[in-house]
């Protein structure tokens, strides 16, 4: 098997209800979310596990320190791009994603699939990571090389990884 490009081969949906188990996630509930992967900046995207937080406690009897780990944490923040008409304002349908993020504290449930074109629906089996995440205030971005953005970092609440999708 050869291995497969990272390039055109990540899916990232996000759905602004939850889902009837988030932890579980459906066929029809992920294709129907909002396909948000043609929408950010790839180059500082961040959905996944981090470093897990350690606990220092060695024994008594112990000739050296100990380390182990403890509570599991998530990254994730996504820069989506600023869409507006030719006057001015905010053209509402191709802005979505930064309209759905543009409040702090709103709650979303993201879902990136690995390994399938983007343009791929998903299917029964396909493997997500899953988290249910809350949102910070949108930081613009101050490179105005390109296009206009702000980066949203997201906060989670919880995370599921490896989990396959189910009819």
């Amino acid at each position: 098997m050869p291995k497969t490009p990272a390039e055109a081969n990540i899916k990232l949906v996000m759905l602004t209800t939850k889902p009837a188990d988030w932890r579980k996630p459906k066929i029809a509930e992920l294709n129907a979310g909002i396909d948000i992967s043609t929408k950010i900046l790839k180059s500082d995207y961040k959905f996944g596990p981090t470093a897990s937080d350690t606990i220092n406690e060695a024994a008594l009897s112990a000739a050296g320190n100990s380390k182990d780990f403890g509570a599991s944490n998530f990254d994730a923040s996504i820069t989506p791009w600023r869409y507006h008409d030719g006057t001015g304002k905010v053209a509402l349908t191709e802005d979505a994603v930064y309209q759905a993020l543009k409040v702090k504290g709103t709650e979303v449930y993201m879902y990136e699939r690995r390994g399938a074109h983007h343009t791929q629906a998903f299917a029964a089996g396909d493997i997500v990571t899953g988290a249910w995440l809350t949102t910070d205030n949108p930081t613009p971005v101050n490179d105005l090389s390109g296009y206009l953005k702000s980066t949203i970092a997201l906060g989670h609440r919880d995370f599921v990884l490896d989990v396959a999708v189910t009819a």
